[in-house]
């Protein structure tokens, strides 16, 4: 089987649950991780037989991806912020939209940082890190900065940990529930609190692609119809919490963007700030809160 030939191959294995643009994508991801070539190599290239090694590492591949696995899972990496992450069903494959939130996060810390005085340390929270895409590239960019991040899930901070080794970003991650106040005397008094946390609404599964809900992990992804905003709810007690000024910046549901505002600024947070994504859809926030500000 030539190069050509395994790639048209493998896109027509997935045209049964993908559409065409996206079954192309995936099946370029896996051809250069079976060629070990970059797609202008792979054109260039197109008549070479593949070896038969090479030929059964395509077809391994080939049989967990028609099985509805996720590339990202399949291939063990994602790219974030232009860093390849390890990932496995532990933790959830990291999204487009947040990396908006970190450059977001990255922005906002630079402007706190300009305004600090010299000698001070600027901390920064990550509350349900996951694979620890959030805190890594915020750390790579500013690694001045002490950060935290926290996680309900023991087998997600392990994977988070060897990420940070990969990239030689000291994150210190602390495993705790953070719906639990109790467990809130581990955590450090943050000077910007982010996080990604759960937002879906457990009826929302049963429209949703069949390859998420069945490969990544629930926990870090669904939260009961009935409270819906349950992790800002947490985010707002906690940030209240803090000595000194806190600034929050999360991912949100972009159907509950308005009902989130409304949550922060019933608090006393201002600077209340929803953001959309790059499909025009509210995706992001950002509050503050200040002890004593009136």
């Amino acid at each position: 089987m030539t190069v050509q030939q395994a790639n048209h191959h493998l896109v027509f294995q997935l045209y049964h649950l993908y559409d065409e643009r996206e079954a192309r994508n995936i099946a370029d991801l896996v051809m250069e991780r079976v060629t070990e070539w970059q797609k202008i190599d792979r054109l260039i290239n197109k008549h070479v037989m593949l070896s038969p090694s090479k030929e059964q590492l395509l077809a391994a591949l080939t049989q967990q991806l028609a099985a509805g696995k996720p590339v990202q899972y399949v291939l063990q990496e994602a790219w974030f912020y232009g860093l390849s992450f390890y990932v496995d069903e532990r933790v959830l494959i990291p999204r487009p939209e947040t990396e908006e939130l970190v450059k977001w996060a990255i922005d906002e810390t630079r402007l706190l940082l300009q305004s600090m005085p010299a000698g001070l340390q600027l901390t920064l929270l990550d509350v349900g890190t996951g694979s620890g895409c959030i805190p890594i590239p915020i750390k790579k960019t500013l690694p001045d900065i002490d950060i935290v991040a926290c996680d309900i899930s023991g087998d997600a901070l392990a994977v988070a940990a060897g990420n940070a080794n990969r990239h030689h970003a000291p994150v210190h991650f602390v495993e705790t529930d953070f719906l639990n106040t109790d467990s809130w005397s581990c955590l450090p008094t943050a000077d910007i609190i982010i996080s990604n946390p759960p937002y879906i609404p457990a009826r929302e599964q049963t429209s949703m692609a069949s390859h998420v809900t069945a490969h990544e992990p629930h926990q870090a992804l669904f939260v009961s119809n009935e409270r819906p905003l349950q992790f800002y709810e947490a985010l707002v007690s906690f940030a209240r919490t803090q000595e000194k000024k806190a600034n929050v910046l999360a991912e949100i549901h972009e159907s509950f963007g308005n009902d989130v505002a409304e949550l922060f600024r019933s608090h006393d947070f201002y600077d209340i700030t929803l953001r959309e994504d790059l499909q025009g859809k509210h995706r992001m926030v950002k509050a503050t809160f200040e002890k004593d500000r009136n």
